[in-house]
């Protein structure tokens, strides 16, 4: 199943003049595919305008980057074609941003990925024994040695992205956070300033704010979640109100709801990138549709209305 021309449009990420694609394709499960399968998916992937790729050293231990590297060997030519992101930072019980890990990490990566360099690598999740000078070290190494191209975090707030910038000198373009339509805790508290409900609550320093003052691309990860991994909102009876706007704004745009899901993100005017982790092909060409797709300012409301916000 391949589509018939590139639908995603591209965007620059961060403060550098690099352009990725608008959607991005995460591999946490690509190991679930058959070698046919990922090879299809992927393929698709790139014919639809989603070119970006996101990885991590500890999706399926490592072999969701595997998969994904016989694809690429498979395919003699492709990965120029490929945006390929990485993360690194996790481990078993504990968090690891120290120089000798981080370097460790990317060159496992990169094996597995059958590829010479990364264009992008993220550090996975705070790690509160980090040492920004030890980062830098890293972080320089893996640039002149051509391991990686560019850098960027994953979840980490304002003032940790700051102690990094202390010493790392290369930008940081990316941020990736979880954020949807039913987790939406860091636009919610910046509706509810100078209010004392549990909405006006900030919990991430205002790294909306943030990210947009200071030119980082926000990656939004399980962008159809809702809750910590408690499930997909698109279709679940607990949501009847919110599924049937997006249901109705759907049918009225002729494109999947789950189009619609990714729209409301795209609609910010943060510039973000959300990371889909679907392996179903056909649904994976129906989210690259939201490219094509800008919700009316009253239309988002509505769906950030529908999903039980409400307004002050």
């Amino acid at each position: 199943m391949r589509s018939e021309h590139k639908v995603v449009k591209k965007i620059k990420a961060g403060s550098s003049q690099l352009e990725v694609a608008q959607i991005s394709l995460g591999c946490m499960r690509i190991a679930e595919l058959s070698p046919q399968e990922a090879d299809v998916h992927i393929h698709s992937a790139v014919e639809a305008g989603i070119d970006f790729f996101d990885h991590a050293d500890i999706y399926a231990g490592g072999k969701a980057e595997e998969v994904f590297g016989d694809v690429l060997a498979a395919s003699p030519g492709m990965r120029e074609q490929l945006m390929i992101q990485t993360k690194c930072g996790i481990r078993q019980g504990f968090f690891d941003f120290s120089k000798e890990h981080i370097v460790q990490s990317v060159e496992n990566s990169l094996k597995r990925l059958k590829t010479d360099y990364v264009d992008v690598l993220l550090l996975h999740r705070p790690d509160t024994l980090m040492e920004p000078e030890e980062v830098a070290e890293a972080f320089d190494y893996l640039e002149q040695k051509g391991m990686v191209k560019h850098f960027g975090v994953s979840n980490l707030n304002p003032l940790q992205i700051e102690l990094l910038k202390k010493n790392v000198k290369q930008p940081l373009l990316f941020n990736q956070l979880q954020l949807s339509i039913m987790v939406s805790g860091m636009i919610d508290a910046g509706f509810n300033v100078n209010m004392t409900n549990s909405a006006s609550v900030v919990h991430d320093g205002g790294i909306l704010e943030y990210s947009r003052l200071h030119d980082m691309t926000i990656q939004p990860w399980s962008p159809f979640q809702y809750g910590f991994f408690e499930g997909v909102f698109l279709g679940n009876d607990k949501f009847p109100e919110l599924n049937e706007v997006i249901g109705r704004l759907a049918a009225e745009k002729g494109v999947a709801d789950t189009a619609i899901a990714i729209a409301w993100l795209l609609r910010h005017p943060a510039s973000m990138q959300p990371i889909v982790g679907t392996t179903n092909t056909q649904r994976l060409l129906d989210i690259a549709k939201a490219s094509d797709i800008t919700l009316t300012r009253q239309e988002w409301y509505e769906i950030y209305r529908a999903a039980g916000n409400k307004l002050p």
